[in-house]
């Protein structure tokens, strides 16, 4: 742990990051389960008679409700976090976590689709704890270890994509247990956040040093959007995190998808997959970012690693056997997993130490957008071809790759070193 951060700082970037695993552990269980009820015949959810083309578009909407809610929610989170501190929004935030898979499981043991929908929206608005640890992040960061840090919460996520996914499957097959359902892995996940809960209450330390009394508003999503459009410093740098994140989104929420229709995945099959993808996550954000850190600057690694990510996306669509897939992917996440923290690093630049809060809700209004949209879109794409959701993806990362390089790069590099 000694190249993490400062010494009076490493118990809190240890709290942050068992936080953000078991938060990313939950998040990962749920993975190979939901595609399941609305693409396998044998997940029972809706009738035989409900065409697939109608399971695609609903399936899009609910991937869609999430972040759509995240948008109002998580910039409030944010600012009453600038208030009132890290710690409690973050204990607030778990709370509506856990009561949302509660319901969801209820929703899948009654077959209720609007109750689906509800319990996905509920988190989804009390979901700001991403965005409230990356704040917490950049306050016990200084300008060397900032990269490092970000990149220790992304090898977190990495790690809760290896566990998650495959103990998602494992639980939704009556197989291995004969109680096991599909219900099963969203108890078990309500119960590990609740765990989350408790961590954060006895082991979090509060990381503010200088509350602010930030405005708080249901519209400050709108007004975040607004501000990363009109601000000069903010508008290119955020029209890049919302291409890069339409188009990963893309990927991700439709990935499962095209490995059900094309290559016949169960739920542990995906699992599988997600588990490996989520090595190379893990080992590209906690080993091969901090290396890359030493010898480049975050504003360097993003003139290429956009471009790398776009083609190893493109990729997928190439092989016929479904062996391909474990070749692949890691490519994706490695590019991905190098990317993410260093853009999030260029983002916590263009604001000072008492600005983070409100930058970081910034960032998650629009990454927010750049997750609602997508599912929407692809939910109509899948039914016109598989191909075209992933064809989308790797498009708009390109596109914010371009932007990057052609626009932030020329318009910044006068004024800041590279």
């Amino acid at each position: 742990m000694s190249e993490i951060s400062n010494k009076p700082d490493r118990g809190s970037i240890l709290s942050i990051f068992l936080t953000v695993f078991i938060d990313m552990l939950g998040v990962g269980i749920i993975i190979p389960v939901i595609p399941a009820l609305f693409f396998e015949e044998s997940a029972h959810f809706f009738s035989p008679d409900v065409a697939h083309q109608t399971r695609s578009i609903l399936y899009g909407f609910l991937l869609a409700s999430y972040p759509f809610m995240q948008f109002f929610g998580a910039p409030v989170l944010g600012a009453l976090s600038d208030r009132h501190g890290r710690k409690p929004l973050l204990s607030l935030s778990l709370v509506g976590t856990a009561v949302g898979y509660l319901l969801f499981a209820w929703a899948i043991k009654t077959q209720n689709l609007w109750l689906l929908f509800a319990s996905r929206m509920l988190p989804g608005f009390m979901g700001g704890n991403i965005s409230i640890l990356l704040s917490a992040i950049a306050d016990v960061s200084d300008a060397k270890s900032k990269t490092q840090n970000f990149g220790l919460v992304g090898m977190a996520f990495g790690i809760g994509f290896i566990l998650g996914p495959a103990i998602g499957g494992i639980l939704a097959d009556n197989t291995v247990v004969s109680w096991f359902d599909h219900s099963t892995p969203f108890w078990f996940t309500a119960g590990i956040t609740v765990v989350n809960m408790l961590l954060v209450q006895f082991r979090f330390k509060e990381t503010l040093k200088e509350k602010q009394a930030s405005k708080i508003s249901l519209i400050t999503g709108f007004r975040n959007i607004g501000t990363s459009l009109s601000a000069p410093k903010l508008r290119v740098i955020f029209s890049v995190v919302l291409l890069l994140s339409l188009g990963f989104t893309f990927f991700t929420q439709f990935f499962s998808v095209l490995l059900i229709d094309k290559f016949d995945y169960t739920e542990k099959n995906i699992g599988v997959v997600f588990g490996w993808v989520g090595i190379w996550l893990a080992f590209t954000q906690g080993f091969t970012v901090r290396r890359l850190s030493r010898r480049f600057s975050s504003r360097e690694i993003l003139n290429f690693t956009p471009f790398l990510l776009a083609a190893a996306l493109a990729t997928i669509l190439i092989p016929d056997q479904a062996w391909w897939m474990f070749v692949i992917t890691p490519f994706s996440a490695s590019f991905q997993g190098i990317t993410a923290p260093n853009l999030t690093t260029v983002i916590s630049e263009q604001a000072s130490a008492r600005q983070q809060g409100e930058i970081m809700g910034i960032n998650q209004s629009v990454q927010s957008l750049g997750q609602t949209i997508p599912p929407i879109i692809a939910g109509y794409l899948n039914t016109i071809n598989g191909n075209l959701p992933i064809i989308a993806a790797a498009t708009l990362t390109l596109c914010g790759g371009l932007v990057y390089v052609l626009i932030f790069q020329r318009k910044t590099s006068a004024t800041i070193p590279a």
